[in-house]
């Protein structure tokens, strides 16, 4: 707990700074300290059984943050959650449309953990995205049907 005050505290004295001296690592001070605050959150909610009714958490299937294989109640593996909103919007067969990852979520947040919908501008939601983003840093983004999108709008030619 007091490593997190301190560089809770060393970012804020930055940023103060940073402010005083009318430079723009105020501002980016500002975004570094911002975005680590909301991947926290994002993390602390990822754990926690707060969005659901259930007593389940996103770690019931997704386990160890996301960066293992996971499994479903039913026993089905899932895939690492490591770079897959590089993957998003795609297409989802079985809804039959393009599904983005707020959508992903809320359908998670609902189904799986018996929550109830979050605005996709609340924080909950906000946090959430930036830990899941988070784990996909680094990874190319690999959008689905994007080679031809010509052969895609006209699939008969």
């Amino acid at each position: 707990m007091f490593r997190f005050r301190f560089k809770k505290t060393w970012w804020m004295a930055a940023s103060a700074i940073a402010a005083c001296c009318g430079s723009s690592a105020a501002s980016a001070a500002t975004s570094q300290y911002a975005m680590h605050e909301a991947i926290q959150e994002g993390a602390q909610l990822f754990a926690s059984s707060a969005l659901g009714t259930n007593g389940m958490s996103c770690m019931t299937c997704h386990r160890a943050g996301g960066r293992t294989e996971g499994r479903l109640p039913n026993g089905k593996r899932i895939p690492s959650l490591i770079g897959t909103a590089a993957t998003f919007p795609h297409y989802n067969q079985r809804s039959g449309r393009v599904v983005t990852l707020e959508m992903q979520l809320e359908h998670c947040v609902q189904a799986g953990l018996g929550g109830k919908p979050l605005a996709y501008d609340s924080p909950k939601m906000v946090a959430l995205l930036s830990y899941l983003t988070s784990l996909s840093q680094g990874k190319p983004i690999h959008l689905q049907g994007l080679g031809n999108p010509q052969a895609a709008a006209n699939p008969a030619k």
